[in-house]
């Protein structure tokens, strides 16, 4: 019996969230980079070719979203149309042409006030988010009852918000104030057209829709009698629609494939055409199993000599079968390092960062073990999140 056929180039492509940082004193003066006892990372950087860049252009401060948009070749000056697409569809809301999508938080709001005292209700939102989720999904806005409303369930305090529905402007800002501490917005046009306007007006009766909905609900209840915050409010921003783009394997020659826990870049990812790799215990934050998704890459990359795992299809309760000759390029996020730097947890980026050092090992063994020949290997990051930072 012949070999299996496998290409000549192969790409794995890990992308570690807010990894750069400051030098800090509880650290000896050093970056959590610098402190992390990193042999496997710092095998490869001695091996091969370092440099800095600009995800984008010089001093201009990305998000995850666009950073990844240009990283992955796309101009996000071009095709950016707001994150909100991008959180919804990596949830596995399904979107067509002229739907509206918002990245979400589960948040707790001073009714007294209108102030948004937390713009994150709880971090560990795991069990409590989904059955919320649940009890907004096609719920009805009495005065747009042509409007359908999709919510889902994403990671820790996230959702995805899908709207449905005639003549939709995604050129509305949202209701988040972007700080704790400050006054909840309203949805406003941000052009003249009759669009944007209608479209701004059906966001503030969903936002109050919704908002009835969670003080009522027995969640929210427990929660009280627990000493914890309600999650009485759904902060909407990023408004944004599914970009068209020509598929990342046309524009670059190469089947790609992701594993991304976190739905923004699932999302991203599924608008690229990138196939969404199942990975066993990955969740997008500190719990996640790093090996599991480094696991995953490994598997993808060695196919055929390898089973390649279950792709992930938004709107659809079943996952499909990856393909069974592999990929060509593998692209593994990880989120858990940015989480600590948002948290200004500097042990944990450390020990966060020595995790991904044990887990790379994995696709490295599969390297060596298979006849597969991988040409590159690229470690880098979308921004900075620093432990001063918010």
């Amino acid at each position: 019996m012949s070999s299996p056929q496998v290409p000549k180039k192969r790409v794995a492509f890990v992308l570690i969230d807010g990894m750069g940082d400051v030098s800090l004193p509880r650290l000896g003066y050093k970056t959590p980079l610098q402190a992390a006892k990193l042999p496997n990372l710092d095998a490869i950087a001695s091996a091969g070719v370092n440099g800095l860049m600009d995800p984008v252009e010089v001093g201009l401060a990305c998000g995850s979203d666009t950073a990844h948009l240009s990283l992955l070749g796309y101009d996000p000056r071009v095709y950016y149309r707001g994150r909100g697409a991008f959180e919804s569809m990596g949830a596995g809301l399904a979107m067509s042409p002229g739907d509206i999508a918002f990245k979400s938080n589960f948040a707790t709001l001073d009714e007294k006030s209108g102030v948004v005292t937390s713009r994150r209700a709880d971090r560990h939102f795991e069990e409590e988010g989904p059955i919320l989720c649940a009890a907004l999904d096609g719920m009805k806005l009495p005065s747009f009852p042509d409007y359908e409303v999709r919510v889902r369930y994403a990671t820790e305090h996230r959702c995805g918000v899908v709207v449905k529905g005639p003549k939709l402007s995604g050129n509305i800002s949202g209701t988040d104030p972007l700080k704790d501490n400050r006054l909840l917005l309203k949805a406003e046009a941000l052009d003249d057209s009759p669009e944007a306007k209608n479209t701004a007006a059906i966001i503030n009766e969903l936002f109050k829709e919704i908002t009835k909905i969670l003080v009522s609900h027995p969640v929210n209840a427990k929660r009280v009698a627990e000493g914890k915050n309600m999650a009485n409010i759904v902060l909407l921003r990023g408004c944004g629609i599914r970009i068209e783009v020509t598929p990342f394997e046309n524009k670059h020659g190469l089947l790609p494939c992701m594993v991304a826990p976190t739905k923004i870049i699932a999302g991203l990812g599924l608008s690229l055409g990138i196939d969404i790799l199942e990975a066993h215990g990955a969740t997008g934050d500190y719990r996640t199993l790093l090996t599991s998704k480094a696991s995953a890459i490994a598997k993808a990359l060695s196919a055929p000599l390898q089973s390649c795992p279950r792709v992930f299809v938004p709107g659809e309760d079943e996952h499909k079968a990856g393909r069974s000759d592999g990929y060509d390029f593998g692209f593994l996020h990880i989120k858990a390092i940015d989480d600590a730097g948002h948290d200004k947890a500097s042990i944990l980026k450390v020990k966060a960062l020595e995790a991904v050092d044990t887990a790379y090992r994995a696709v490295g063994k599969a390297s060596l073990g298979s006849r597969i020949k991988w040409k590159i290997s690229v470690f880098t990051l979308c921004h900075r999140r620093p432990l001063y930072s918010s």
